[in-house]
């Protein structure tokens, strides 16, 4: 499929990378199969209701902010991460956490395209304490305590847990319409997975699956590490 080869392979080796090659080119399309079919879905449900958020207004107090509101002059699609931080939670959820991580670098470049922003059950000042630990400063974080966003978008279990969820919206026409959500994650997994329905967006298991050792079975990104 091409001449380019690496210090000291083997035949065995190229023979073995070619066939991965060749199931890597299908991944691709199907990959752009899929995220076609993506973007042709038909319009979904229009929102109930304008909920209301918290976030820091940059003055060190608080605003009220509504889902309409999120949708930035000339942007006209809103992408909403509930992550998993309930309100009496002393931490957030690790992989959550983990997620944020990478999500809250590309955030500018994003802002470029669309808005976004990352909701939680939690008390706007606890997710602005966790968001300092971290060093969020690109993220649009708001707190749902409160409204009925997270029970109507799957961002909470029925029992009120939270639960992580992607949430994509589209205003069009003056109303703001639901437009895809990561159902995946409802979706019983096959044997050794689990229900990856965020995968795509999230580098560190892009990365981990080029490793011979993959993902693991046990291992998951946890809030703090042991010093080396």
């Amino acid at each position: 499929m091409h001449d380019r080869r690496y210090p000291g392979e083997s035949p065995a080796y190229r023979t073995a990378r070619d066939a991965l090659l060749v199931a890597e080119v299908e991944l691709r399309k199907r990959l752009e199969d899929v995220a076609r079919l993506r973007r042709a879905l038909p319009p979904g449900g229009v929102v109930p209701e304008d909920y209301v958020f918290e976030e820091a207004d940059g003055a060190g107090g608080t605003r009220r902010t509504r889902l309409s509101e999120l949708f930035r002059p000339g942007k006209d699609t809103l992408v909403v991460y509930s992550f998993m931080f309930g309100p009496e939670w002393e931490n957030a959820c690790p992989m959550c956490t983990s997620f944020l991580d990478s999500l809250d670098g590309s955030a500018p470049h994003l802002a470029q395209r669309i808005d976004l922003a990352v909701v939680a059950e939690a008390p706007l000042a606890r997710i602005r304490e966790w968001a300092d630990g971290r060093g969020w400063r690109r993220l649009r974080l708001l707190s749902a305590h409160g409204n009925g966003y997270n029970r109507a978008y799957f961002g909470e279990d029925p029992a009120g847990e939270p639960i992580p969820y992607m949430n994509v919206f589209r205003r069009r026409d003056g109303r703001i319409e639901h437009f895809y959500g990561t159902e995946m994650l409802f979706v019983p997994p096959e044997s050794g997975q689990n229900n990856r329905h965020i995968d795509l967006m999230w580098p560190l298991w892009n990365v981990l699956d080029l490793t011979p050792e993959g993902r693991g079975e046990t291992w998951y990104p946890r809030v703090r590490y042991e010093e080396a």
